[in-house]
């Protein structure tokens, strides 16, 4: 592992034991941050995988149901049924903080709360096939909306693990180990520099007595 370009004086070494401590703090929560979103994460892919099948499931009962009416009544017929919806939805969109993580929130209404407003046709004339077609979209739709939710907020939690990621490697197998190795050479260097001020005056403790002998 390089060494820091770094003068070898004991100020820089406090100043690296202080952003080596530091480092190791960061480190550790760095670490307990992406378990925890690793664990949310899987939480949202497991609901993400069961919310899939019940979605695919109804949108094709839907489908079939549809195909179903088609086959009874002209293209005319159901375009006129269909042409004056009497409900309406809306989707509000807002955020909630996961872990540092910005996901979506939707909330779904309607307009009315009249269970029979989403059918925009009159029974007598229309097949009852229809009605199930219009009811399991109905149902289908706020269960779409909430696994587009889901998969966003799985998107955007994968791309935070990656990065949490990067920088738990990034500390531990770079920053950290750097400032160890320099710490080692800082205090090698200043053991060293104290070893030679010590030999110096040694020698010339010695040349000083050596001098005061030969004086009396």
């Amino acid at each position: 592992m390089a060494v820091l370009n770094v003068n070898p004086t004991r100020m820089e070494l406090t100043n690296l034991k202080r952003k080596l401590t530091t480092a190791r703090r960061g480190h550790k929560l760095l670490k307990d941050k992406r378990d925890e979103l690793m664990r949310r994460f899987l939480e949202l892919v497991r609901e993400n995988k069961a919310l899939r099948v019940e979605v695919e499931n109804e949108i094709k009962k839907a489908n079939v149901a549809m195909e179903t009416a088609r086959s009874t009544m002209s293209d005319k017929a159901l375009d006129v049924a269909l042409m004056l919806p009497t409900q309406e939805m809306s989707l509000e969109v807002t955020e909630k903080n996961v872990m540092s993580v910005m996901i979506p929130v939707f909330d779904v209404k309607f307009r009315t709360a009249d269970e029979n407003d989403i059918y925009s046709y009159g029974f007598a004339l229309t097949p009852g096939e229809l009605d199930d077609a219009v009811n399991a979209y109905s149902d289908a739709m706020p269960k779409l909306l909430k696994l587009a939710e889901i998969e966003k907020s799985c998107q955007l939690m994968a791309s935070e693990i990656e990065k949490t990621r990067r920088r738990v490697n990034a500390l531990e197998h770079v920053m950290i180990p750097q400032y160890e190795e320099t710490i080692r050479f800082i205090t090698m260097k200043l053991d060293e520099n104290e070893r030679s001020t010590t030999t110096r005056l040694m020698k010339v403790k010695d040349m000083m007595l050596a001098q005061a002998h030969n004086y009396n």
